[in-house]
């Protein structure tokens, strides 16, 4: 919880702060968490109105009032802009200056105060970092080309067995975002997990100035964002803004199986714990075996011990996410047991979700993201199934100049594991000419350019006991697919 008070003096510029004067009727007041998402307010909130490229969250100001904030950052300019709507509110609202408090003493308890700010985006991160520096706990910052999310969601729930722990929601790794996670801490929280997102060259080193990370894991680097930084040098050095950040008393977790990662060694002060599948990483695993969707078995080397272990996490890929979440634990100071129990916990890989699908099919809904490497581990996954294979894949978005070779080489993959290949999207058709050309038959590829169009086609199709895969870039929106291949409820038994 936020206290007025400390909202009015964060959001200030930090040269300029001055301490507003609080009326008594105010003194108490407190707010729930900031979003920017005006559809996920709710009584009590701080709503950060963002100007976008497509969007202005000043123009949802009369449904946030109505829904029941307690306020929201906003500009003096954009709310007289809107005057003539926010007079028609029934609930009250007040215009406030957060360097003196004008505006507080005329106004009743359950007023919605819309605090006037330079700039929302800037008042909400010199916020976050004034609300952060009042903390103690250690920030676990993860960043890497694929696998952000889910590294930080089985770090999370390694941790949270010993310590209080917060994660950031879903995606929020962003500039605008990451501020968000950091106010929902409080003095309780002993370990903050988040993800740090880049757009471009600089901006994890910004995020990493505002979370102050202890310890900084990265995943793995690639050719997503290759259409924005140019160049996988670029996107190396860009990640590895995060070992750059961390203090000399901190640690730098490295996948030691990704060499560009493992450069980063070069780029910190930091300690060093390294992990991978080669007996020179610090923590190291071999009889890596999949069960499918059953889960993986693997023996864990470290320190001159070993230990096995079968864990519910779906994929032989994820063999890194355990790694890399035992690292974590292990600098953290956790027992082994205290370890493996967070690892067996079902919240640990909320991604990937097995469904029941129409005509006794099961689907493997991948469809939240896609890049070359996740889709080929993906692939191998559907590979570990007994069935027949489907794999209904789409665009893979933002390769830049590596965008036909990335798609031709999970075609080849496809070609290999699938007896029936469907393809969503313009560039997806590489998937399928490659696989044509790597010998699957035409008859087994289907190329649409829509999802409707792929879902309906596929769904008359399906038999009891396929495995279907569904994975693309988000913004070709294949949980329509999904959606459209799920059980329907007069196949219930």
């Amino acid at each position: 919880m936020l206290r007025l008070v400390h909202v009015l003096y964060g959001v200030q510029p930090q040269w300029s702060r001055e301490m507003p004067h609080i009326p008594p009727q105010w003194q108490d007041v407190t707010f729930g968490e900031a979003v920017t998402d005006s559809r996920e307010v709710e009584p009590g909130m701080l709503f950060i109105a963002l100007a976008g490229e497509r969007t202005n969250g000043h123009s949802f100001l009369p449904d946030v009032i109505a829904h029941g904030a307690q306020g929201a950052l906003v500009t003096r300019a954009e709310v007289e802009a809107r005057s003539e709507s926010l007079a028609q509110t029934e609930r009250p609202w007040a215009l406030i200056d957060p360097a003196t408090g004008e505006g507080l003493a005329d106004t009743a308890p359950g007023t919605c105060l819309l605090i006037a700010v330079d700039d929302p985006l800037m008042a909400v991160q010199r916020l976050a970092v004034y609300h952060r520096r009042q903390l103690t706990l250690t920030v676990v910052g993860i960043t890497g080309s694929v696998g952000k999310t889910s590294t930080k969601e089985v770090v999370a729930a390694v941790l949270s067995r010993r310590f209080r722990t917060l994660k950031s929601k879903r995606s929020f790794n962003s500039e605008a975002t990451l501020p968000t996670s950091l106010l929902r801490l409080t003095p309780d929280h002993e370990v903050a997990v988040l993800e740090m997102g880049m757009w471009a060259p600089g901006e994890i080193r910004f995020l990493a100035n505002l979370a102050r990370p202890l310890i900084g894991l990265v995943t793995n680097v690639g050719p997503t964002h290759l259409e924005r930084l140019k160049t996988i040098e670029a996107i190396t050095h860009a990640k590895g803004e995060l070992a750059e950040s961390l203090p000399e008393d901190g640690w730098v977790v490295l996948n030691a199986d990704d060499p560009r990662v493992l450069g980063m060694t070069e780029y910190t002060t930091a300690r060093v714990f390294t992990y991978g599948l080669a007996p020179t990483a610090t923590l190291w695993a071999d009889e890596v075996v999949s069960y499918g969707l059953g889960g993986i078995g693997m023996r864990a080397h470290y320190g001159g011990g070993s230990v096995a272990m079968r864990l519910p996490l779906i994929g032989r890929h994820s063999v890194y996410l355990a790694l890399a979440a035992i690292s974590v634990g292990l600098i953290m100071g956790m027992a082994w047991d205290d370890i493996l129990a967070g690892l067996s916990d079902p919240e640990a890989q909320p991604r990937l979700r097995v469904l029941p699908g129409a005509a006794g099919s099961t689907l493997i809904d991948d469809s939240y993201n896609a890049a070359p490497i996740s889709t080929l581990a993906a692939l191998d996954l559907l590979a570990d199934t007994d069935g027949r294979r489907v794999a209904i894949l789409g665009d893979m978005l933002e390769l830049g100049g590596a965008e036909e070779e990335g798609h031709r080489q999970v075609g080849r993959r496809a070609a290999e594991v699938a007896q029936l290949l469907v393809t969503i999207g313009r560039r997806a058709r590489w998937i399928a000419e490659a696989a044509e050309h790597a010998g699957m038959p035409v008859s087994q590829i289907m190329a649409f350019d829509t999802s409707e169009d792929g879902g309906a086609a596929i769904l008359p199709l399906l038999q009891a006991g396929d495995y279907v895969l569904v994975k693309a870039s988000r913004g070709m929106e294949l949980e329509r697919v999904v959606a459209a291949l799920q059980r329907q409820p007069e196949e219930e038994e």
